[in-house]
């Protein structure tokens, strides 16, 4: 379709630049406002509040983005999600970020949030978190992605419309949300906040699906993600002048944008830093473990907790199942525990970090 808006002088990539920034800018504010996290809703003090609002994001980006697919607007016959997989990458991928989410107190999502209000653990946190997710993506940890992707059995890929059909899988998302959301106690407005995020996601595949899809110069067909877009925008960062920025660049940085803004205009803003070194080895070990999880589970929870899970793919469905199971055990040993990793000293004083 982009050929047809007559857009002479811009390329599709760009544009997907340019679009990637004001869907980030919009998922920065609403995200911001809602402190919308996945560990938070797993574990969270108000992890029932924070539950339902996760649990509206995925009713609308599943219901919308599967609205398009039915009217063949889209289609995900060709995407990655849809490619054969390995179940043990998948689920060793998901237990690893999960529990790399526990370590840093927030998934990468979050933690891009965290870090434009001032927050430099969640600064560090990132960082590392690219750098091993792009070692692992192409560079020295590649064997790792590579070995794993031939253990244990492989897959045809699947979607859960070709399993149990389209109308039962819609109307059991539809259900299972429903009771999540009318238990969870969650207000009015949080709950039109994350529909708002839910339909960025959709607003995501369609843009970059059949709005700016063009035979001649195509794009990657793509929605909302931290764990492609984080490694593409360290990367570019680097190489600049001999790489483009495209989607994932423009993503992060109107994520960070719109976070900044949304922080600033309600006195948010705070600088935070690390209680000690062992809160340092924490976060860091933390990280490592999301970049790790995150390429070979195919995304983080937002890229393949939600993005992912609106294609009814199997393989993001597992992945996020497993983060999930990564997530509680590690809660479960870690932070009900006076261990090491879950209490930090500060001066005579040892105390419980901080949830984010």
């Amino acid at each position: 379709m982009f050929e047809e808006l007559g857009f002479e002088s811009l390329s599709a990539a760009r544009a997907s630049l340019i679009f990637a920034i004001g869907l980030g800018i919009l998922f920065g504010i609403f995200s911001e406002r809602l402190k919308f996290c996945f560990r938070r809703a797993l574990i969270g003090e108000d992890r029932r509040q924070a539950a339902g609002v996760w649990a509206m994001a995925v009713l609308v980006a599943v219901l919308g983005t599967q609205y398009f697919v039915t009217i063949e607007v889209i289609s995900f016959d060709d995407h990655r999600f849809m490619n054969n997989f390995s179940l043990a990458q998948a689920v060793v991928g998901g237990l690893a970020f999960g529990a790399g989410m526990v370590l840093t107190r927030g998934c990468v999502g979050r933690l891009t949030v965290l870090a434009s209000t001032g927050n430099l653990r969640a600064v560090t946190a990132l960082l590392i978190f690219a750098i091993t997710a792009h070692a692992v993506l192409k560079g020295a940890f590649a064997p790792v992605r590579t070995t794993l992707s031939s253990v244990g059995p492989t897959f045809d890929a699947v979607s859960l419309a070709s399993v149990i059909g389209s109308e039962v899988s819609l109307l059991a998302i539809a259900a299972v949300s429903g009771v999540i959301i009318w238990k969870s106690g969650a207000s009015l407005i949080s709950l039109l906040g994350a529909a708002l995020i839910g339909a960025l996601v959709v607003i995501g595949w369609v843009g970059t699906g059949f709005v700016l899809y063009d035979d001649f110069d195509p794009i990657a067909f793509e929605s909302i993600a931290f764990t492609s877009p984080w490694t593409d925008s360290i990367f570019w960062t680097l190489a600049a002048s001999a790489v483009e920025a495209k989607f994932g660049v423009g993503l992060v940085a109107g994520v960070v944008s719109g976070a900044f803004l949304s922080a600033a205009l309600s006195r948010r803003l705070s600088w935070q830093s690390f209680d000690g070194p062992s809160h340092f080895g924490r976060v860091a070990l933390g990280a490592g473990l999301m970049g790790i999880g995150g390429v070979l589970a195919g995304g983080c929870t937002i890229g393949a907790g939600l993005s992912g899970f609106s294609s009814l793919s199997v393989f993001p469905i597992i992945s996020l199942f497993s983060i999930a199971i990564g997530a509680l055990v590690t809660h479960r040993i870690v932070d009900t525990k006076k261990t090491g990793l879950a209490y930090v000293q500060t001066g005579s004083k040892i105390h419980p970090q901080p949830a984010e």
